[in-house]
């Protein structure tokens, strides 16, 4: 039964009670590998780290719940939660992703899986129909992420649930950009929804880790088995920094999309831009689609300087408060140009992007300022 709690309530307590034996009102970071068995065999609910963790349960919970899952898996890396969902997979059958997927989960579809016959079909999975066209038989995977990295575009999640679930696919969606508190995909009908918690769940930088929500207790049971088996876990401080994250996720996502209407509607207005990409902007193409299936339309905005790739190169070294780097979600603002960063492994490939686009991931420094520091680096 979902939580009569609001959202920005159960970030805060869901998970996290205070420690039972101290008070201590935020919970321990178990940092430890290992635990005292009563009886070969008999123990308290935990016996290794690597199978189980305090602190990683207390995240799993908190994560659960605030995507209105079941059930949640924390992992070592967004990749980590990516490749667990790719093992439930078997040779022979098939992907459908965006074909402006994240460059690393391309990478993981085609320079991976494929040697182990899975194959995948990258697609405009805005269009339904060509989602549709492209499903086969052995199809056991629509892979979405909404919005798309880096284009933002907007996907209907329940529409391509009803076409995954047809042809009896999972259906599993990225959630990274949106956060839970912008959309719940499993609300919408998705099987299994990934984060990289590296992002704003983590919300400061300083943490690397991944997770698998899911309704469905058969795939919490097969995704569990694999994170053991597999091993890659996050360690019990990396939990309790996302924990600590999860608490300030609703405040944060508010200002984030602020800042980022902002620059989104500078960044419009501004004849030394040629496009801008953000599903906040009423001429996005996807933005009623989003205002129906986002709370809000997030902090990351792309956007293409006019003059090309040598010019977006300029910019991006160019701005004092958006720091030159990859990631995203942190409280401090980046620029990335992602030809030659975050998506230079697809370079060479249908999926490659344009050298004139730059992708902003807008913090919570004051807008004026963070606009005030783009003027600058667009001048000629």
């Amino acid at each position: 039964m979902p939580s009569p709690l609001r959202f920005e309530t159960r970030a805060i307590h869901d998970g996290q009670a205070p420690d039972p034996t101290t008070g201590a009102v935020i919970p321990p970071i178990y940092q430890t590998s290992t635990y005292v068995q009563q009886a070969p065999g008999e123990h308290r609910g935990y016996d290794y780290s690597r199978t189980a963790n305090p602190t990683r349960t207390a995240l799993e919970q908190a994560l659960a719940s605030l995507e209105e899952a079941e059930y949640g898996l924390a992992f070592a890396s967004g990749m980590a939660a990516i490749t667990a969902v790719a093992l439930l997979l078997s040779p022979g059958d098939h992907v459908v992703a965006p074909d402006d997927v994240y460059g690393g989960t391309h990478r993981l579809f085609v320079r991976v899986l494929q040697r182990y016959g899975i194959e995948a079909t990258f697609v405009d999975m805005r269009q339904v129909p060509a989602v549709e066209r492209a499903v086969r038989e052995r199809t056991r995977l629509l892979f979405l992420e909404t919005p798309t990295n880096p284009y933002l575009r907007i996907l209907d999640i329940a529409r391509l649930a009803e076409v995954g679930h047809a042809v009896g696919a999972l259906v599993a969606v990225d959630n990274t950009f949106a956060t839970p508190y912008g959309q719940q995909p499993l609300r919408l009908g998705a099987d299994l929804v990934v984060h990289s918690t590296t992002k704003y769940l983590g919300g400061h930088s300083d943490v690397v880790g991944g997770a698998v929500l899911t309704a469905r207790p058969d795939l919490y049971e097969r995704l569990k088995f694999l994170q053991n088996a597999a091993g890659a876990v996050p360690g019990p401080l990396d939990c309790w920094l996302v924990l600590r994250g999860l608490r300030t996720l609703a405040v944060r996502m508010e200002r984030h999309a602020h800042n980022a209407a902002r620059v989104a509607q500078f960044l419009l207005e501004d004849p030394r831009v040629s496009r801008v990409f953000y599903p906040g902007l009423a001429d996005h193409p996807g933005h009623e689609l989003a205002a129906r299936q986002m709370r809000c339309f997030g902090g990351m905005v792309s956007f293409v300087v006019r003059g090309g790739g040598a010019d977006a190169r300029r910019v991006a070294t160019r701005t004092k408060l958006f720091l030159l780097a990859e990631s995203l979600g942190g409280v401090e603002s980046l620029i990335d140009h992602p030809a030659s960063m975050t998506h230079a492994s697809v370079a060479g490939t249908p999926l490659a992007v344009e050298e004139g686009l730059l992708r902003l991931s807008v913090g919570l420094e004051h807008a004026d300022d963070l606009i005030a520091d783009l003027e600058q680096a667009l001048q000629p």
